[in-house]
């Protein structure tokens, strides 16, 4: 049963504090590198229940006057199309999707940065498109020796070499479509500026994840190693922090390796470091709004299960090693969890075993399994919407939601007007055909109620669905996991 575990308002409030005090501590001057999702961040409500994924764009909004965003982008990634996995859209236009999010939200964005610009013809095209769009653009270049030449890169030939952003506010949020898009060096190219000009200004680093606070194996700092198994990343006790305070705290191996290099920065622009360790840098306050350790513990595990089918999964498309999935299966060993623990997997797999079709599996609030088999006219998925609705609405199995009447004819327009060779309905397409069944239907109108109820359930399905089930399971809430397998042996699956 799903359980709340952590205070959002308390988060919200803590954090929004204590960034106001590390301005403070720069003299009225502050950049803040913001790494992860400051919209939608999905990981962080799942592995802290309560957490909502607006949560860092809210607290932002309470600092707004204070506040303005610089975006880095990278110039390779414009000129690779780099595309961003959990949304499917390169990261040049996912820039101009956040320039409108953060406009939307009321927060004022400066500049865009082009981090380690070259004269492609590719790239020059992308900045006049946004200055024709009214953005200031600046021109930050690739630095020899970058990290490791400190006296050069820390120099009129180094960081001098770069655009100086001006910016008018006290709180400089520097965040990216996507990691290793330069932020960090963007921050402390700005710190060399403003030196130079005889502004005090101070830099901070705004990640999520680890939690530095909880235990290096607690679940919710392993579930960030399953998210980021791809990049190699390892939590570990920060060794600087142990040194310097004697307390015991979790950073992760980037941070770490790349601190003594960062310190060095530090002394030779501004005559001395004002941290002693990596995780002196972090403003995150998340580990102290943690309120059932319990309930978090056990919904990190679920995200870590979630991890290895996605690896799975994405391996079974072809975008996958297996360097990843054994990673998260030592995290599961160390962690002492199986799929066993996913009680919707079994289900949904003895299902399709006994239909011998694709079949479904969800979780109720109160631990019951709910299950959906494909028949002549619906999917599993769609079958197990509709059979999730009705136990939450306490409607008897038997009754019928949708008249065949409704459904016929979309099965009918799909194929032979649309030309689809498949003419179950998907998810999208049953809840409109729900929506308006509602109309004239009571039970139906009783079952659409139930929708907001889904959020925060878990689903296995049998084999790989669509992206449009896909995307419709994650805007409705629900956590989905899939067998690593088609429901055909076909090459090109959409």
């Amino acid at each position: 049963m799903y359980r709340i575990g952590f205070d959002n308002d308390k988060y919200l409030d803590m954090q929004s504090k204590h960034i106001r005090e590390r301005i403070g501590q720069f003299g009225g001057k502050l950049y803040l590198e913001f790494g992860g999702k400051l919209f939608d961040d999905y990981h962080a409500s799942r592995v802290l229940p309560g957490f909502k994924p607006d949560s860092k764009i809210t607290m932002l909004k309470q600092l707004k006057d204070q506040t303005e965003i610089v975006i880095a982008i990278k110039a390779a990634d414009i000129e690779k199309n780099k595309v961003r996995g959990d949304i499917g859209i390169t990261y040049d236009m996912d820039l101009l999707r956040l320039v409108d999010a953060f406009t939307n939200n009321g927060l004022y964005v400066g500049s865009v940065v082009l981090t380690q610009f070259s004269e492609q013809p590719v790239i020059i095209a992308y900045e006049k498109k946004l200055k024709a769009l009214g953005l200031k653009v600046y021109r930050h270049y690739t630095i020899p020796g970058y990290p490791s030449n400190i006296p050069f890169i820390v120099s009129d030939e180094g960081f001098g070499r770069n655009d100086y952003i001006k910016t008018t506010r006290p709180l400089v949020v520097v965040t990216a479509p996507g990691p290793g898009s330069g932020k960090m060096a963007t921050c402390l190219s700005q710190l060399y500026h403003e030196q130079k000009r005889g502004i005090t200004a101070g830099y901070a680093k705004f990640e999520t994840f680890p939690i530095w606070n909880i235990p290096l194996n607690h679940p919710v700092n392993l579930a960030y190693e399953a998210a980021t198994a791809d990049l190699n990343d390892v939590n570990m006790i920060d060794p600087f922090h142990l040194e310097a305070y004697g307390k015991t705290v979790v950073n992760y191996n980037r941070d770490v390796e790349v601190f003594p290099v960062l310190k060095a920065m530090f002394e030779k622009i501004s005559g001395e470091s004002p941290y002693k360790s990596p995780t002196d840098m972090g403003v995150n306050m998340a580990g102290n709004c943690i309120t059932d350790d319990d309930a978090v513990r056990k919904a990190a595990n679920q995200e870590i299960i979630r991890r290895y089918y996605q690896a799975l999964c994405d391996k079974r498309k072809g975008e996958n090693s297996d360097a990843a999935i054994a990673r998260i299966e030592l995290i599961m060993e160390k962690d002492g969890i199986s799929i066993s623990d996913r009680k919707v997997v079994a289900a949904a797999n003895i299902r399709a075993e006994e239909t011998q079709g694709p079949a479904a599996a969800m979780e109720m609030p109160d631990g019951t399994i709910i299950t959906g088999k494909t028949s002549p006219i619906l999917g599993a998925s769609s079958a197990l919407i509709l059979n999730a609705l009705k136990y939450l609405a306490i409607i008897d199995d038997s009754v019928k939601l949708i008249d065949p009447e409704i459904i016929e004819p979309i099965m009918d327009l799909k194929v032979t007007h649309l030309g689809n060779h498949n003419p179950l309905l998907h998810i999208d397409e049953i809840l409109i055909a729900l929506s308006i069944a509602a109309l004239s239907n009571p039970a139906a109108r009783e079952a659409y109620a139930m929708l907001p109820k889904l959020a925060g359930l878990e689903v296995h399905s049998s084999v790989i669905l669509s992206q449009v089930d896909v995307s419709v399971f994650k805007k409705l809430g629900v956590n989905l996991t899939c067998e690593p397998r088609y429901q055909s042996n076909k090459l090109f699956h959409k």
